[in-house]
């Protein structure tokens, strides 16, 4: 783990590097555009008198900034210093890896909070985004998945396969925006609201209206996420199970008298079940992190997809880099939980058995 933890953060800091239009730049363009008073402010956000008044006429001295041109050399340090940007890149990398193993993981350039604070804050929606997504659609995947591979062939399982495909087919944004004009006050009802996982009185409701408010605004939301995400896994169960029941131990199970029922759970379950949990980790992170992006934007939910779409545009590296760092490191814990879960389902699995 620290080893990928490593790399993954080394590629991304080095790449980082060579983006053009970082936040240095995007200050020089700011000041270039809006003259003094931008001066003004960033005198204000360094706290030195150096900034003050540092912007002179042309001096014809080269930068490595585009835009420069015209602004004081020691104006530009000034920058370079508020952002960080004054020590040489390797000595940036390791300083942020040091501060990275004690979860300090910056302040935002833009935002006058620090990182943490960004990631908390956007989480909760996050959370209720993902957590309700995965587990609706585990709960109706696996199950349908099991039962299209036994009806397989038969009329549930053709006519089951039409709406699977029509799901799998057309993206959840799209189903988003169709829910909102069929019922959420777009053309026809209105019934779910449209911004928010919460109303603005919702801490002034009782416990059991908070939880039907909290229900309200997400239910949109996750049926978009669902309708769109369920579809692969559904066909990735079946076939699974269908690649199963056909094998030599399951013929012997059936040929010694087990029921159908214990054959299915008791011997095909935990074999087919393999390459499902081994999508666990990468799909989560997908609904979790990625998946509801244009979700949010959609029904105007602040969560970590925006925050981190918004960071890359705004050239905010403290953001990216922070948060790639989090869901990295979330990514790999469920790795290890998903190696943990495969030995619980299939005690055959050995790693430490491995020939080197």
């Amino acid at each position: 783990m620290l080893p990928t933890l490593f790399g993954i953060m080394l590629v991304s800091f080095v790449i980082i590097q060579f983006v053009p239009g970082g936040p240095v730049e995007r200050m020089i363009a700011e000041i270039q555009g809006h003259g003094g008073d931008a001066t003004a402010r960033f005198s204000g956000a360094a706290g030195g008198d150096t900034a003050a008044g540092a912007m002179t006429q042309a001096t014809g001295q080269g930068s490595a900034y585009r835009g420069a041109q015209g602004l004081d050399p020691e104006f530009i340090a000034e920058l370079e210093k508020m952002y960080g940007f004054d020590k040489p890149a390797h000595e940036r990398f390791f300083i942020m890896l040091k501060n990275y193993i004690k979860f300090d993981l910056g302040d935002s350039y833009y935002r006058d909070k620090s990182v943490v604070e960004l990631v908390l804050e956007k989480m909760p929606v996050s959370i209720s985004l993902g957590l309700w997504t995965t587990l609706i659609i585990y709960t109706l995947s696996i199950p349908l998945g099991i039962r299209k591979a036994i009806k397989d062939g038969e009329k549930f399982d053709i006519w089951t396969s039409v709406f699977i495909f029509v799901g799998n087919a057309i993206p959840s944004y799209m189903f988003g925006i169709l829910l909102m004009i069929l019922f959420a006050g777009g053309r026809y009802f209105d019934v779910f609201p449209l911004r928010g996982i919460t109303s603005d009185d919702w801490e002034e409701l009782p416990l059991l209206q908070q939880i039907g408010d909290y229900f309200w605004h997400m239910t949109l939301p996750v049926l978009s996420m669902v309708i769109g995400g369920f579809a692969g896994l559904t066909m990735l169960t079946k076939n699974s199970f269908l690649d199963e029941i056909n094998k030599q131990y399951v013929l012997t199970a059936r040929a010694k008298g087990l029921s159908e029922r214990k054959v299915l759970y008791g011997h095909i379950f935990r074999n087919a079940m393999l390459i499902v949990i081994a999508g666990f980790p990468s799909a989560f992170m997908a609904i979790f992190f990625t998946g509801s992006l244009l979700i949010e934007v959609i029904f105007s939910l602040d969560g970590l997809g925006l925050l981190g779409y918004e960071s890359i545009i705004n050239r905010d590296y403290p953001v990216v880099l922070g948060t790639l760092y989090a869901f990295s490191l979330i990514g790999m814990i469920l790795t290890l939980i998903r190696d943990l879960v495969y030995v619980a389902v299939d005690p055959r699995i050995d790693f430490e058995a491995r020939s080197v």
